[in-house]
């Protein structure tokens, strides 16, 4: 097989390049895509081609087994060897036969001195990236072992291989490879995102098909807490999602309908019952659902089966006596308050028990807070509801759902019954936990 070069000369090859090279230095990827075209793309076909494979092809198309094609491949070479851009096409076709994964000749190539760290001019993926974007985990396998940096990033989109081997279901074989290989789990890009924010991210607005990727990156250490450089965390995400559905035109249906307690029935824990069990970790899902008219009782059987307030004081028990100090103890108290407040201005009355009921409760150390909580709040059932307060529990419901504060505010009243009208006590929230919208990547 003869292969037939361009001139190497850039003069004549751009003949608007000048001797100092700038007009190439503006202009590097009309270059580099010229300079494949023109120089070493006929390289490139040619091991293709020996491989048993053309451009738009698959392997599965091709009548040549991956040994022979390494056999030829070697022949082609030996006889390319002396040409002046043979680094340079074996570099790219290296990029190519990865996304095809083919092994056997990605393991000739590399013994050639094909560069790892080769970027296409295109995407400038290199050919690690595109091994895992085409699910090729034994080529993922080859690549690291000879040398590929296993955490490498790309120029454009600021992506390593695990974020995406993370965004889609079907790359799971890839993400247990680069797990298995050593790649780190938790590192960010330069917005601070990581692989299980990527993995979240890259649902199609309502649903998270990845689940098992998450799972996998939870196994192996992923950091629930990381939050990127705007506040988005693990915890915000799925805030979104959930928002995402709720704010639809099926939201108050949904929810009216027992949405939020989908699974009591079939003796699983419910979206609203696991928010308030956990309601320190998942506070701002648990505001989320509250706002939405979410019942503060089980839907299906009522408070013999579980309650809100009870579900918030056995974790508020136990979150108080692992709390690390003072400010973390205050902070988590300021939160169950407000969603007791929240179910308050929705309903006149929380169906408390008479007595704090509570494993070992002489003994917690933080008793007291718990048992004064209790009676502040039996103190404000025990006393008669007057009407006005009657007429003001209505009239947030029929305001759902919520924000409660921004409808009240439109509505036509005196400025000082808009202030009647919202709760007693509010909640300053952290920073980042009210970005409920993960920043897609666009790919």
């Amino acid at each position: 097989m003869t292969l037939i070069y361009k001139s190497t000369s850039t003069d004549e090859c751009f003949p608007w390049s000048t001797a100092g090279g700038r007009a190439n230095e503006s202009m590097p990827f009309l270059h580099g895509f010229r300079r494949i075209v023109y120089e070493y793309q006929p390289l490139v076909d040619a091991v293709l081609c020996v491989v048993g494979l053309e451009e738009g092809t698959d392997t599965h198309d091709s009548g040549t087994t991956e040994n022979e094609g390494a056999i030829s491949l070697v022949e082609l070479l030996e006889k390319e060897s002396q040409s002046p851009v043979f680094e340079e096409g074996i570099s790219y076709a290296l990029f190519k036969v990865a996304e095809r994964g083919l092994v056997s000749a990605a393991e000739v190539l590399l013994r050639y001195g094909a560069d790892l760290n080769f970027e296409d001019p295109v995407s400038y993926y290199n050919p690690l990236h595109i091994a895992v974007l085409r699910n090729r985990p034994r080529m993922v396998q080859c690549l690291v072992r000879h040398g590929a940096d296993i955490d490498k990033r790309d120029r454009i989109h600021e992506s390593s291989p695990l974020d995406l081997a993370s965004e889609e279901a079907e790359r799971l074989p890839c993400l247990q490879v680069l797990l298995e290989l050593g790649a780190d789990v938790n590192a960010r890009d330069k917005n601070g995102k990581t692989a299980l924010l990527h993995a979240l991210a890259s649902s199609d607005g309502l649903t998270v098909h990845n689940t098992d990727n998450i799972q996998l990156l939870l196994e192996k250490g992923a950091d629930v807490n990381a939050a990127t450089q705007e506040g988005e965390t693990a915890v915000s995400s799925l805030v979104f999602l959930v928002r995402e559905a709720l704010e639809g035109t099926l939201a108050c249906p949904l929810v009216a309908g027992g949405a939020a307690g989908a699974g009591e029935e079939d003796g699983e824990p419910s979206l609203a019952q696991t928010c308030l069990e956990y309601f320190d970790l998942l506070f701002p899902l648990a505001v989320l659902l509250l706002q939405s008219g979410c019942a503060f009782l089980c839907s299906r059987h009522g408070a013999p089966c579980w309650t809100g307030q009870g579900l918030l004081f056995q974790r508020l028990s136990s979150a108080l006596r692992e709390a690390p100090d003072a400010a973390a103890r205050g902070e988590i108290l300021a939160k169950a308050e407000f969603l007791l407040e929240l179910a308050r201005v929705s309903s006149p009355s929380l169906l408390l028990a008479h007595r704090l009921e509570l494993p070992l409760l002489e003994q917690h150390p933080h008793a007291q807070v718990l048992l004064d909580l209790h009676r502040r709040l039996r103190e404000q059932e025990a006393s008669p509801a007057p009407l006005r307060c009657l007429c003001r529990a209505f009239i947030r419901r029929l305001l759902q759902p919520w924000p409660l504060e921004s409808k009240v505010k439109a509505l036509p009243l005196p400025d000082r019954m808009k202030e009647y009208l919202l709760p007693e006590l509010t909640y300053s929230p952290r920073p980042g936990q009210d970005c409920f919208k993960p920043h897609r990547t666009l790919r």
